[in-house]
This record gives C-alpha cells, sequence and structure tokens, in this order.
C-alpha cells in the first residue's frame, strides 16, 4: 500500500494517464519551470522531462499540481488519517465504527521507522555539479533545490524521536559558494531545525544535515506539515505512505531514508555565513541576498535510475498552494481541539499564505445579544497568532460564528462583507507592532521584523456596504481612478510612494486630514491606496495580493477622525491600507518575454507540447 519510491510513482501515474514525458531537449535554467507553471495554471498532467539539457537525470514536476492527483496519489492512507483525526476530535468515534477500530493500530505502526543495513540512496556518489541546475526566475542567484528535505536531529538527543525534517531553500550553485564543496540553506524563523542548529552552536559543535530530494511523495509532504512539536515527520511521512520508513545511514552516520533520489551530506558551519538568493518566491516578489547559513558538502549520494523533483514558486496560485489545501484538509477538524472555540482558520494562498489569515470563532462566554462586542474573539485571535507559523501572521480577520453560522472561510467575498458590515473601527483593530513576519515578507521594518493587526468582528450589522461608487464622490488632488473592489471597499491610485522604512507617509497622512468623518467617502469602511487600482480591483485575487504583500500594517495602516484614547488606536471614519510599492520592497517577479515567445510557441499548434498549456 503506497509507493516506496519516486519510480513506481511515475509509472502509477503513468499507467493511470496522470503522467506526460516529455522528450524534447529542455533547459533547466528558466525554461522547464516556465513551462511547469504554465501546466500548474491549465490543471495539466504531472511532467517528466526525460532530456533536460546538461543533466543526465530526468526532472519529475507538477506531482503535486492537482488535488484530484494529490488525493490520488495518497489515496490508501487518507481514509486512515481522517479516521486518526476523527479519533482525536472525538474519541467515542471509535464506538461508533467498532468493526474499523482494529486497523487503527495496525496504521499506526507505520509511524516507526526502521533502520536499515543497505538501500538504493548509497550505491552510487557525484558531485554537486552534475546534478540538475534547475533555475525558477531571471534574477535568481543560481540553481536551487526545490523540493528539498532536510533532516537534522536535536544535538542533545540524537535520534528519530528527537529529529526534524523540514522544507528549507537550498542553493547549489552561484553566489560566493565554493563549487562542489559548499551549499547555502535559508530557513526562516520557527522552523524546527533552527532549534537544532542553536542547541549545536551553543555546545561549540557543527550540526549535521542531510539534504533528502526525491523518495515516497510523502515525504516531501511530511517535510511541510506543520506537526506539533515533538512528532516526527518521518513517522508521519511512513503513515501517509502506507508503510514504515526504511532508514540507513551513510558514511556521516545520520540516517538517510533509504528510496531517496538524492542525499547531500554534510555540517552546517557555525562560523561562517555565505550570501544566499536572491530567489523567486511564494509571495510573488525575490527574496534578496541576505547572510545564511552554510553546509559543507561531504557526500552526494543517488539511487540507481534517480528523478530529480523539482517545484516552481512565484505569484499564488503555485503548485505548493496544492500543499496548503492537502494539509488543510487532513488537519482542518483539528482546529477545534486545538483552539477552543475557534471553528476554522484560513491562512489565504493569493495574498502569500503568511501575510493574511481568516478565522471564524465565537462568543460563548456571555449572553449573546444586539449589544455584542467582540470579547472572546480577541483571546482566540491570539491564541492563533500563538501557534507555529501561524504567528507569522500580519493581518487576522476573525468573526463571530453566532452572527452567521453558515459563514465560510473560503467565500472570500462573503466573509469580507460580512465583517466590514460590522466593525467599529473605534473598538475593533488591534496592533501589535513591534514583532516577527516571514523571512520573506519585506514590507516590514527589516528582516524578519514588522507588526501585526488584528480586526475582529461580532454583533449586528452597523451600516450597509455599498456597492455602486457614488457620483458625489470627492477625491483630494493626486488621488484618482476609484474602483469598487467589494461591497464596501473602494481602491484608489495615489502618488508614488518614495518614504522611508517605517516612516509616516504626508501624502496618506494629507489625504486622511482633507475628510470629515461625515464625508462621502467614510460610505466606505475600507479604503485602499495602490499604485495601479484597475489591475488591484479587477480581481479579487489582484486584490488580496496586493493589499496584503505590499503592506504593514503598523506603518501602512491610517483612517479618517483617527484618535487615541487610553493608547488604543482607532478612527471614526474609512480605515485607509497604504499598499503602494514602497522603495525598500522586493522587486516582482517577470518572466523573460524572448523565453515566453519561445514556450508559447511549443503549445501552439503543431508545437511539441501542444494540448499542454
Amino acid at each position: 500500500m503506497g509507493y516506496r519510491n519516486l519510480s513506481d510513482t511515475v509509472l502509477d501515474l503513468e499507467h493511470h494517464g496522470k503522467l506526460r514525458r516529455i522528450d524534447l531537449e529542455l533547459d533547466p535554467h528558466l525554461e522547464i519551470g516556465m513551462i511547469q507553471r504554465r501546466v500548474f495554471a491549465a490543471g495539466g498532467p504531472a511532467l517528466l522531462f526525460t532530456n533536460p539539457r546538461g543533466s543526465r537525470f530526468p526532472l519529475l514536476g507538477n506531482l503535486y499540481g492537482t488535488m484530484e492527483r494529490a488525493r490520488f496519489l495518497f489515496r490508501d492512507t487518507l481514509p486512515v488519517i481522517e479516521q486518526l483525526v476523527n479519533l482525536k476530535c472525538d474519541p467515542m468515534a471509535a464506538l461508533k465504527t467498532p468493526l474499523q477500530l482494529p486497523r487503527v493500530p495496525w496504521h499506526a505502526l507505520n509511524l516507526f521507522p526502521r533502520k536499515l543495513r543497505r538501500g538504493p540512496i548509497l550505491s552510487h556518489t557525484l558531485d554537486l555539479d552534475q546534478l540538475p541546475q534547475l533555475v525558477s526566475w531571471p534574477n535568481d542567484g543560481g540553481a536551487f533545490v526545490t523540493l528539498p528535505q532536510v533532516y537534522s536531529e536535536d544535538p542533545q538527543r540524537p535520534g528519530f524521536g528527537g529529529s526534524n525534517l523540514g522544507m528549507y531553500r537550498v542553493q547549489i550553485s552561484g553566489n560566493d559558494y565554493t563549487p562542489n564543496r559548499e551549499v547555502g540553506l535559508h530557513y526562516q524563523i520557527h522552523r524546527g531545525i533552527g532549534v537544532h542548529d542553536q542547541k549545536a552552536r551553543d555546545l561549540g559543535k557543527p550540526l549535521r544535515v542531510n539534504i533528502v530530494i526525491g523518495g515516497p511523495p510523502s515525504l516531501a509532504v511530511a517535510a511541510v506539515m506543520p506537526l506539533p512539536e515533538g512528532m516526527s515527520e518521518l513517522g508521519f511521512a511512513g503513515l501517509l505512505g502506507g508503510h514504515r520508513l526504511g532508514m540507513v545511514c551513510g558514511a556521516s552516520g545520520l540516517p538517510i531514508p533509504a528510496e531517496a533520489d538524492f542525499c547531500i551530506t554534510g555540517t552546517i558551519d557555525p562560523e561562517r555565513t555565505r550570501p544566499e538568493g536572491p530567489f523567486g518566491d511564494h509571495l510573488g516578489y525575490y527574496s534578496l541576498t541576505h547572510d545564511f547559513p552554510m553546509v559543507k558538502v561531504e557526500q552526494v549520494y543517488h539511487r540507481p535510475g534517480a528523478i530529480w523533483p523539482f517545484t516552481t514558486v512565484g505569484r499564488p496560485p503555485q503548485e505548493d498552494t496544492i500543499f496548503g489545501t492537502l494539509i488543510h484538509e487532513m488537519t482542518g477538524p483539528l482546529i477545534p481541539t486545538v483552539l477552543p472555540g475557534v471553528a476554522g482558520v484560513h491562512a489565504v494562498d493569493d495574498a502569500g499564505v503568511h501575510p493574511l489569515l481568516l478565522a471564524i470563532g465565537s462568543e460563548r462566554y456571555t449572553p449573546y445579544s444586539e449589544t455584542t462586542r467582540p470579547q472572546e474573539l480577541l483571546t482566540q485571535a491570539n491564541a492563533i497568532l500563538g501557534q507555529g507559523q501561524l504567528s507569522l501572521a500580519k493581518y487576522l480577520f476573525i468573526a463571530a460564528q453566532n452572527d452567521a453560522p453558515q459563514l465560510s472561510l473560503h467565500d472570500m467575498e462573503g466573509f469580507f462583507t460580512h465583517l466590514l458590515a460590522r466593525v467599529d473601527w473605534r473598538r475593533d483593530i488591534h496592533f501589535q507592532t513591534r514583532t516577527t513576519i516571514d523571512t520573506l515578507d519585506y514590507s516590514g521594518s527589516g528582516l524578519n521584523q514588522g507588526s501585526k493587526v488584528i480586526i475582529a468582528a461580532a454583533g449586528p450589522a452597523q451600516r450597509p456596504l455599498p456597492t455602486e461608487i457614488p457620483s458625489d464622490l470627492q477625491l483630494p488632488d493626486g488621488f484618482s481612478n476609484p474602483r469598487l473592489a467589494l461591497p464596501g471597499v473602494l481602491v484608489l491610485n495615489a502618488p508614488s510612494a518614495h518614504r522611508e522604512r517605517g516612516a509616516a507617509d504626508p501624502v496618506i497622512e494629507q489625504f486622511c486630514a482633507d475628510f470629515s468623518p461625515e464625508s462621502t467617502i467614510n460610505l466606505f469602511p475600507l479604503v485602499i491606496v495602490v499604485d495601479d487600482s484597475d489591475f488591484t480591483a479587477r480581481t479579487l485575487s489582484n486584490l488580496l495580493w496586493v493589499t496584503f504583500t505590499r503592506s504593514n500594517p503598523a506603518s501602512d495602516i491610517y483612517g479618517i477622525g483617527a484618535e487615541t484614547v487610553n493608547r488604543h488606536w482607532g478612527c471614526r471614519g474609512s480605515l485607509i491600507i497604504d499598499a503602494r510599492s514602497k522603495p525598500h520592497h522586493a522587486p516582482p517577479l517577470e518572466e523573460d518575454p524572448a523565453l515566453i515567445r519561445k514556450v508559447e510557441e511549443l503549445a501552439a499548434p503543431g508545437g511539441a507540447l501542444r494540448g499542454l498549456y
């Protein structure tokens, strides 16, 4: 049950018509990634590039490119995980399905990796420059492993029980890395490997790591799962893969999945870092060059018939969107057991995942009446922001389920309409002004540094939301082209931003001062100022991406009729979000025009890739 390795996966997908082999010679430098992104957008098949230029190893892309295919890969084990989740949520459920209960301990055995004396991964060795040199975006700093699974163990508690398997960016060429001897390891805050690395530094020892590429598909999913501390990703990979994960030891002594396709072994040098990046990342911008840990490479292994799995990331949605959706399907029912009173949390992919969370909570401890205001919602919101990677969010909008039992987090227009009709900007906006945000988010006050805001709404609707722009709407000089993005959400063009990082913008401050709380513009509870209102308001995806990736709450939220009472900031009129590009922001990702034309010709009638995208 389940796939033992990537070769078996490819054969089965091909047998079921879910994979296409591409024998045309194509270049891993920009070309293959551009094709993969288009096939993903078209909902196309998995892709096996059998003739990549400059490499003897085939490249496998778009493996997780649709939810249908992701469910197919784990079709034997997803029901088991659903059953285990249901037992966690409601142990009495076991009594309702007693005939299935005996299966649970049997599958639970797959949580325990098993040690093997030998495995295919140890069959061959090679140099780094013989690996596929995949470059996804024109300004990337070099070639990257885009589906790495980095394994480390607690230096103070070696073994599977203290291990971590995470998907941390790995740069294998370019910049100042010594060829074939060094690779860059970019791990972000709130990642398990950081704890191991710090412990090793405290002990004065280098941290040993294995960078695994390929293997059974369950390994990659396990590497991105937000598992509780103390739960082994290797164990989860076995559970999701339907069999105990076999592990072997290479020359370094650190375990390697026996069926992996490649493995780079080495140690993190505690004394040196190297400039890593730029890299076109999942927020839709380049993450810029910064010093990150460097791994001294000791050995590079590969199995017979090795396949190089890859993905490309960029402005969402991309293939990594499917990871998030699959994880939510598996773990969503657990949220109320971890966060009492919270019915659901949605990390919005269109906004880059970490910048924006939506949540539905409840007011359980006070009599519910028309005078209700957010109370327990604030407790629940802070609990959400205290959970692992959810703590990296910048914006958290939370509404009370009591007001609308059918409210859905995935009907984003309905959710914002519900919340904006009820929010009171004098009361319902709460800032954390100096804290951590996503490493890849450049809207804040520095690397990993920014702010958060909780916007909570409960109770009856306070206002109707306009669905058209009033004919008497007046705008100050320099602001133009008003567009209605959603009911109650007005988008405006504004002069280009030139202010320093973290400084208030006098143009936006003057805009707010030009209006009284009685002005027509205040019919719109939310006003967003941007560089291009036509683009921003054209689709909901554009609105979410521009608004929440280009603003830092503490420095980019303003209000008409703003005031601070007992250190609580609020406003009597419209809330203004400055979502213009600022000088300190990272540049957005753009494809090479000449390569676009070539790739489009390949998909045109008579082209070698006709029908793929």
